[in-house]
């Protein structure tokens, strides 16, 4: 029988299926039952899930992330979709296609990492082109800038996401840079293709999103420093001199992209480029997530209705009917 997605299960449907789990937690009702409250996925999304009369043993069967078969039914609660499960069988990562679990971005990966290396190519500056092409360079590097995602869950949360991500601010900054000549363009589009990089290392991605050991204990805006430092010195080594304004410049656009030291920003934007960055990379991600929500809410209406309360957006968003159409 072939897998039923996500995004096409209805309330009051009977599942006998596999799905991944991730965050199973032991709990008690207020009766005092054991419950196992987990997350049920695959490549279209995520839901909630619950099996009551649990037992230790069956928790500690579960796979803190991995694929188990669900037997149980859909049901809405607080107007979301959330499975209740019955019985659970562990299920070997061999004997089940990982694509099918791990949501991708549905944009062309080739295309848009073209599009990126295309923008990078017209820097002029000689030692900022030549910064870039060292990243380039960097095979493996590269490879997993393709497959990262941007984020665990808040945004660009796919495979892919962090490729579209940075593809998605450098056209939109190419876009309105003739309008702000006073800012310098070069600097803008090479600190928007470094200010996340650092996240193929940050996070983890191959079966599951979280995050690495580095990620927990560095973070990506070190990483990224990190990383800089480490390619000044490669060019150093190759005889190229380097341009302390540009690195001081360029490390001070990854050190306060996040825009507030409440946000993980060890620097407030200073410079206009780090302004221009640190909002387009705050409106790309903002707006991915609010269409996610919008779009990916298990609801019983399609359109033109309002979502439950989102707690990280602080509101409730409104899925309106296309206009014109």
């Amino acid at each position: 029988m072939p897998h039923e997605f996500i995004n096409e299960l209805k309330p009051g449907r009977t599942l006998n299926d596999i799905f991944m789990v991730t965050q199973p937690v032991l709990r008690n009702t207020s009766r005092g039952d054991l419950y196992i409250a987990m997350f049920l996925s695959d490549k279209t999304g995520k839901v909630n899930c619950r099996m009551w009369n649990a037992s230790e043993e069956t928790y500690q069967s579960l796979p803190k992330e991995g694929f188990i078969r669900v037997n149980g039914k859909t049901e809405l609660y607080k107007d979301s979709l959330q499975i209740v499960v019955n019985r659970v069988e562990v299920i070997d990562t061999s004997e089940v296609n990982v694509a099918d679990f791990l949501p991708a971005t549905d944009k062309d990966i080739d295309k848009m990492y073209s599009e990126i290396c295309e923008i990078l190519s017209r820097i002029k500056d000689p030692y900022l082109k030549a910064l870039m092409d060292e990243y380039l360079a960097d095979e493996q590097l590269m490879e997993n800038f393709r497959k990262a995602p941007a984020a665990v869950k808040m945004h660009h949360a796919y495979l892919g996401g962090l490729l579209e991500h940075t593809n998605n601010m450098l056209k939109a900054a190419v876009g309105i840079l003739p309008y702000y000549p006073q800012v310098q363009g070069e600097l803008v589009v090479a600190g928007i293709f470094l200010h996340d990089l650092a996240k193929t290392e940050e996070l983890r991605y191959a079966l599951g999103f979280g995050y690495t050991n580095t990620g927990q204990l560095v973070g990506h805006i070190v990483q990224s420093a990190i990383w800089l430092d480490q390619k000044t010195d490669v060019l150093l080594e190759k005889g190229i001199e380097p341009n302390k304004e540009i690195v001081d410049n360029l490390m001070h656009i990854l050190v306060s992209h996040h825009g507030k030291y409440e946000f993980g920003s060890p620097k407030i934007p200073s410079t206009l480029e780090a302004l221009m960055v640190s909002y387009l990379d705050d409106l790309d991600a903002k707006l991915n997530f609010a269409n996610d929500a919008i779009e990916n809410e298990q609801t019983s209406d399609d359109w033109t209705t309002w979502k439950s309360f989102n707690m990280s957006a602080g509101t409730k968003f409104y899925k309106k009917k296309a206009i014109g159409k």
